[in-house]
């Protein structure tokens, strides 16, 4: 029994990595695809934080998304050594995943400090009020 759940559990993981993996690929290429609109647009460093921003958030998701892959390779019968890896990426990614998300705090507080000043963007739907 614990053999065909270790199977089971073996296949779930490589579809949850492969989901992680797909979102990060996703997300890699709609941001590429964002920055090369964005630089024909505009060529200021602030209209690249979006794609930052963008690209940030499906980062994070594909960490997550490898996190629980990681905890499914040891939901069954784990080892000592299986577990002090788990402890071991687990901290590691989560310390990514951490430091990602205060970046991508910071890019979104500073995106609505410069959305505050008058020489924003006129089409800019927060500042002149108007609804999409």
């Amino acid at each position: 029994m614990e053999e065909l759940l270790q199977e089971l559990v073996n296949v779930l993981v490589v579809i949850v990595e492969a989901c992680g993996a797909a979102v990060i690929i996703v997300g890699a290429v709609w941001a590429f695809l964002l920055f090369l609109w964005v630089g024909l647009r505009d060529r200021s460093t602030r209209a690249f934080v979006p794609v930052r921003l963008t690209l940030g958030r499906f980062l994070a998701l594909g960490l997550e998304f490898q996190l629980a892959a990681d905890i499914l390779k040891t939901a069954v019968a784990p080892s000592w050594e299986e577990i002090g890896q788990l402890a071991a990426i687990a901290a590691i990614r989560t310390a990514l995943n951490y430091f990602l998300g205060k970046e991508i705090a910071e890019e979104r507080r500073q995106i609505g400090e410069d959305g505050d000043d008058s020489s924003g963007d006129p089409t800019d739907h927060r500042r002149t009020g108007r609804t999409v």
